[in-house]
């Protein structure tokens, strides 16, 4: 069993690296959490799937995530955390693998420091 989920998770992680995550957004779903940094944005516009950008949503942008899934996202230096729901695509900044919304910035904390540490929960 525990060789499996090492299978799995090397299987996860060749995928990233390689960039052919959307072959594998189910098994990323299931990943219990991930680990990373955040940034945030407040950009005008439209967002991947179309919603026009309201920055004081509880949204994010997720590079493979499907649109619609539910993040928990906390913040590992205030443990604040927020449900936010994927609606965009990015970030593109190495490093970072995920943008929350202004609004859900500010309920992290993190808008004065602009980036966080943080942990991500995919919720089912």
């Amino acid at each position: 069993m525990a060789a499996a989920w090492s299978m799995h998770v090397l299987r996860l992680v060749l995928a990233v690296l390689s960039g052919a995550v959307a072959a594998f957004a189910p098994d990323m779903a299931r990943a219990e959490t991930l680990r990373g940094q955040a940034s945030y944005y407040s950009h005008a516009g439209r967002t991947a799937n179309g919603e026009v950008f309201r920055p004081d949503d509880m949204t994010a942008a997720h590079r493979t995530l499907p649109f619609g899934a539910r993040v928990r996202v906390t913040d590992v230096l205030s443990r604040r955390s927020i449900v936010v729901r994927i609606n965009d695509r990015g970030p593109f900044t190495r490093g970072r693998i995920i943008d929350v919304s202004r609004g859900a910035a500010e309920v992290l904390g993190m808008t004065s420091r602009g980036v966080a540490a943080v942990k991500l929960e995919v919720l089912k």
